[in-house]
């Protein structure tokens, strides 16, 4: 696998938005090609090297090669959009819209991310070492598919409107998350190692939610159906089910009523 590696050495006046950050943008092209590919502040195009350092060159393909970014990246929006496959290693904090709608490869951000990481993201995998913002893996404003493959893991927070519109695919969130968890959810899997505070599941017609934590308010729209004894991301326990949103419409599969299903741990 060929690397290249950027190096941010001026930082954008307002925003960046570099959504060419990806290694099916980068494909077949050497460092000087890569550091003319278009990047916007506003309404001006700029050149991606008028802001990075960039060496190495990117590989025949975009699963042969890796983008290595480095640097304060807190004005930096849009890395590894739309990507298929290939790699991508954010060393530092980074803006909105990380792995927006990707398909597949992966993204590792040794840091924090801001809003919409992983909105309508279709495939592959995103490791965040820090916390993220809101929106994680929800669904674009205005729009009703959020998440739909792949996989998203934090190893901090996130925010609130996680999984809103999710579809498919898998969150993990190592610490605590904001209001708002798998709004309007149709199908995918969330779950939340530490604790949730309130609105879980609202209008949610399938799909599941773990919680390790305490829950500051249970949905009214939730009821209780039994304690179960199951494993969740490697750690076997014992789980309260709960089922709805029982006020949110809902398909039949084979004449039984499918439901969203929230597990809450029981504490020894």
């Amino acid at each position: 696998m060929e690397t290249v590696t950027l190096t941010i050495k001026n930082q954008p006046g307002l925003y960046l938005e570099a959504n060419t950050i990806t290694p099916d943008a980068f494909t077949g092209k050497k460092a000087e090609e890569i550091a003319g590919l278009p990047v916007y502040v506003g309404r001006e195009e700029h050149r991606l090297g008028d802001f990075f350092e960039i060496s190495g060159k990117a590989g025949a393909t975009p699963a042969e090669t890796k983008i290595v970014v480095n640097g304060d990246l807190s004005r930096v929006k849009y890395i590894g959009m739309k990507m298929t496959a290939g790699e991508v290693v954010v060393n530092g904090n980074t803006d909105m819209y990380v792995g927006a709608w990707m398909q597949g490869g992966k993204i590792t951000v040794n840091g924090n991310v801001d809003a919409f990481a992983g909105t309508g993201m279709k495939g592959g995998e995103i490791e965040i070492k820090g916390n993220a913002g809101n929106y994680l893996g929800a669904a674009y404003r205005g729009d009703w598919r959020g998440m739909q493959g792949g996989k998203i893991t934090v190893a901090g927070n996130a925010g609130s409107d996680l999984g809103t519109f999710m579809n498919g695919g898998e969150i993990i969130v190592g610490g605590d998350v904001d209001v708002h968890v798998a709004t309007h959810a149709e199908g995918g899997k969330i779950i939340i190692k530490g604790n949730a505070k309130r609105r879980l599941g609202g209008q949610m017609v399938e799909g599941e939610i773990y919680v390790f934590g305490d829950i500051d308010l249970m949905m009214p729209g939730f009821t209780y159906r039994e304690d179960v004894d199951i494993e969740v991301n490697g750690t076997k326990g014992r789980f309260a089910l709960y089922e709805g949103d029982l006020g949110e419409r809902h398909r039949k599969r084979k004449g039984q009523t499918i439901y969203g299903k929230l597990y809450q741990r029981i504490k020894a």
